[in-house]
């Protein structure tokens, strides 16, 4: 079965695998018709171009930047309200006082010295030149002036600046996606960049088509991907004007038709490929800057792949998985993303119109199958694969140990086979092999000799050998490969040609897949297959000749999918423009000795409500301590010496009913853990995660303490 993802192996070119949609080609293969759009062109492109315009500035990784307004680094020194407001009140009714005794005359006429010093004796008196009325405004200014100066003093006293900008300038700050002015010159819905290279009618056809409202958030980030694809020489600059020329937002469209998702569940960004997940507590745990802002990732947070714990109803599907499969199928349709979502059949990943590719196994209906050797005609690499999804979870997890003598027995039975049948064999021949029936081993023999292949006889002499004996891993093997080979999965894992195999090869192109697999009466089969995914994953991405494209996996329940091999190829993702989304009810399920390795390996780390106090140990380990500021208080009871002490120390005592003390703070440095065991597993509320992230650049924010339904 040489599948490389895009063809039906029966000839039949329907519904195929999207091969990539550059910009002024035509796709290999006919695009589906196009749905009709989710939502419906706007009447105008205000709301689109307010999006557009909207300011995103530089912020902290994971911080949502479509309208953030930064903070400071370090949290002010804030004085409490009711002092400040009580200050505020205070200094106004001095001010008030210290005016009226001046005007009544109560202090004296001291302060008329500077008017009589300054102000010329033939503008006093009724009778002067300026006349009453002047002479009325001249002394009224004068008052004004110094009403003007007490009332600055009374200001400054009573802080009133910070009455105004605390609970004042708020009440008319603009909303977040307010649009803003913004110069021609910098204007994104203008595209300067396109004129500048010399496509100002493209340019032009695009800016129209802004404003008439015919352009959405997806078109804008595809077209943007395929100038970039202009830019860097795979593309002319003639096709690409041509092509938006004639189809204006509509051009470059993804091979499968569709210019948006079904339907949208999550706040997006595509201008900085964010999807926000919720808002970051303004809670003391966490720094000021992060403090009520939105948190998002983006293909430069899942580019260091992410590792999420939490129980059962925690959240992890609808609150992390499904926004996150939702923004990579948005960059897949803008030919930035290829994504693969596995999980189990009705887990809630989205509708299958939201993908190209739906590979329902164990189930009869489903129009594509999985190819079992991913798409490779090399044996030994097949083997590798193979090996891994049947017995990688049975390695040592120590360092040095692998699978290596299950890569070879597949290998010494793959070579064979292919070299007589020029295909790999079936679930169903693989285990008659690998159980050393002596039909099977007798027909490859003779396939061998008639070909003159000595050296993989040599190879099948040797699986003969060595099967039966201690230490052969050929019997487990066998026994793994029967799990597959259920009446439940006989159409599936085909090799002959009759069904249409998906292969991870297809990770070069902009493809939207889903894998369900069979959890009821086949968890064991379902966790083999998790670890095929994650391995032809790995395999396929590291080889990929276009980089460009973020490739992506996210695994719902990675139960018995972590292996030794598995850490090791997370760790290589990220060097590939990939990286994969593990979810897990617990740390449990991952063997003691790999759990520091999957935590360290993987750059963003979630702890959601409800993980227990020992995977919130593992978290703490990792997440290390940092130093802060303690407080030591101590009250101290004074005692009055004097009869008029005594006195006051009983009215104090009978009003507030303590005895009256002196507080002695006393501050000092010390070294603590970030989060510890205890609050993971107890202070997180419920809808709540700790994350942890780290960009590809090697920016990371510590843990924050994040409200995922906000």
């Amino acid at each position: 079965m040489d599948s490389d993802g895009t063809q039906d192996a029966r000839g039949t070119h329907a519904s195929p695998v999207p091969r990539p949609a550059g910009p002024p080609e035509v796709p290999a293969v006919p695009p589906r018709p196009p749905r009709a759009p989710a939502t419906p062109p706007l009447p105008d492109g205000s709301a689109f171009l307010t999006w557009l315009r909207a300011p995103r500035p530089d912020a902290a990784p994971g911080v949502w930047r479509f309208g953030h307004r930064p903070r400071p680094a370090e949290e002010p020194e804030e004085i409490p309200t009711r002092q400040l407001l009580s200050g505020a009140l205070i200094a106004f009714l001095v001010g008030w006082l210290i005016w009226s005794l001046l005007q009544n005359g109560y202090i004296g006429t001291w302060w008329w010295v500077p008017f009589d010093l300054i102000v010329p004796d033939a503008w006093r008196g009724g009778d002067s030149d300026l006349g009453e009325t002047g002479t009325f405004i001249v002394y009224q200014g004068y008052e004004l002036l110094v009403a003007l100066v007490i009332m600055v003093g009374a200001a400054r006293l009573g802080r009133w600046g910070e009455v105004w900008r605390r609970f004042v300038t708020p009440r008319f700050r603009r909303p977040e996606a307010q649009e803003v002015r913004t110069a021609p010159e910098d204007d994104p819905a203008q595209w300067n960049e396109l004129r500048a290279a010399g496509a100002p009618d493209a340019a032009e056809r695009l800016a129209g088509e802004a404003r008439s409202g015919l352009m959405r958030d997806v078109d804008h980030a595809r077209i943007l991907r395929a100038w970039q694809g202009v830019r860097t020489g795979r593309h002319s600059l003639a096709a690409f004007s041509g092509a938006v020329l004639k189809d204006g937002a509509a051009a470059c469209l993804h091979p499968s038709g569709e210019r948006d998702l079904p339907a949208r569940l999550a706040r997006h960004d595509l201008v900085t490929g964010q999807v926000r997940l919720g808002t970051t507590v303004d809670d003391a745990r966490n720094p000021y800057a992060y403090r009520g802002t939105g948190l998002a990732l983006g293909p430069d947070l899942l580019g260091t792949s992410l590792v999420a714990v939490g129980p059962a109803g925690s959240g992890k599907t609808g609150t992390v998985v499904r926004p996150l499969a939702e923004s990579l199928c948005l960059h897949a349709l803008a030919g930035r993303a290829a994504v693969v979502v596995v999980g189990a059949a009705g887990a809630g990943l989205g509708p299958a119109d939201a993908y190209d590719v739906v590979v329902r196994i164990g189930n009869q209906e489903s129009e594509y199958d999985l190819d079992l050797y991913g798409g490779t005609t090399d044996p030994d690499e097949a083997a590798a694969v193979l090996a891994e999804a049947l017995v990688g979870d049975l390695a040592d997890p120590h360092p040095g140990s692998d699978s290596r003598r299950s890569t070879t027995v597949l290998a010494q039975l793959l070579g064979p086979f292919r070299a007589v049948h020029g295909r790999f064999p079936s679930v169903p021949e693989l285990r008659q092999l690998l159980d050393g029936a002596p039909g099977p081993f007798a027909a490859l023999r003779q396939g061998l000799q008639e070909a003159g292949q000595e050296s993989l006889l040599r190879e099948l002499d040797a699986r003969e050998r060595q099967m039966g004996q201690p230490g052969d891993v050929g019997g487990v093997l066998g026994d793994r490969v029967a799990l597959l080979d259920r009446p439940a999965f006989a159409g599936f894992f085909d090799t002959s040609g009759q069904s249409r195999p998906f292969t991870l090869k297809a990770l070069d192109h902009p493809v939207r897949v889903r894998i369900d697999l069979p959890q009821r009466g086949h968890a064991d089969a379902s966790k083999m297959l998790a670890r095929l995914v994650l391995a032809q994953f790995t395999a396929s991405v590291a080889v990929r000749e276009d980089r460009s494209l973020f490739a992506c996996l996210l695994l719902d329940d990675a139960t018995g999918v972590v292996t030794p091999e598995a850490v090791r190829g997370i760790q290589r993702l990220r060097s590939g423009n990939a990286g994969v989304v593990l979810t897990l009810r617990t740390l449990d399920d991952v063997a003691r000795p790999l759990r520091g390795p999957l935590l360290g390996a993987t750059g963003c780390r979630m702890a959601l409500s409800g993980v227990t106090p020992w995977d919130g140990q593992d978290f703490a380990e990792v997440w290390g301590k940092e130093w802060t500021e303690a407080r030591d208080v101590t009250d101290r009871q004074i005692i009055a010496e004097t009869p008029a002490g005594k006195a006051v120390h009983m009215v104090r005592r009978v009003i507030t009913g303590k005895a009256p003390t002196a507080r002695a703070v006393t501050v000092r440095q010390v070294e603590r853990e970030r989060w510890s065991a205890s609050e993971l597993a107890h202070a997180v509320p419920a809808g709540h995660a700790v994350l942890s992230l780290t960009d590809v650049k090697g920016e990371h924010a510590p843990p924050l303490l994040v409200d995922l339904r906000g």
